[in-house]
């Protein structure tokens, strides 16, 4: 996996935690409800992410996404503060993912990476 493509993915892993705490710890917005983040994708640039999340309630997608997108700025300046980044991908859009689109999307993402890696050889990975 080349330099870049290491930092993108451990810039995924960062947002994707300190998200999941923010969300938890400090959205007040009544329509966001109990939810997973199950991924971001950051822009090769930087410049933008794409973040997948559950519902813990079906029905409450909409809602849910409308509340997210509503505290995207908020959201966005207190990462910049946490993180300390130049610059702090803005959050173009939150899309939902039921439970077996989360798994499909973690395998295809897990693949991704290792062909970007140089899919090296079987042998013991980390995991």
């Amino acid at each position: 996996m080349s330099r870049t493509g290491k930092r993108t993915a451990r810039l995924n892993e960062q947002l994707k935690r300190e998200l999941s705490h923010l969300i938890r710890t400090q959205v007040r917005d009544p329509r966001v409800g109990p939810v997973t983040i199950t991924g971001v994708d950051v822009a090769a640039d930087l410049g933008s992410a794409r973040v997948y999340v559950r519902t813990s309630s079906l029905g409450t997608e909409g809602p849910t996404l409308d509340g997210l997108q509503a505290a995207a700025s908020y959201l966005r300046s207190t990462l910049g503060r946490i993180l300390r980044l130049r610059r702090i991908p803005e959050p173009v859009s939150y899309t939902h993912l039921r439970a077996h689109e989360t798994l499909r999307y973690l395998v295809l993402r897990r693949v991704r990476e290792k062909k970007k890696g140089g899919g090296g050889g079987g042998g013991g990975g980390g995991g």
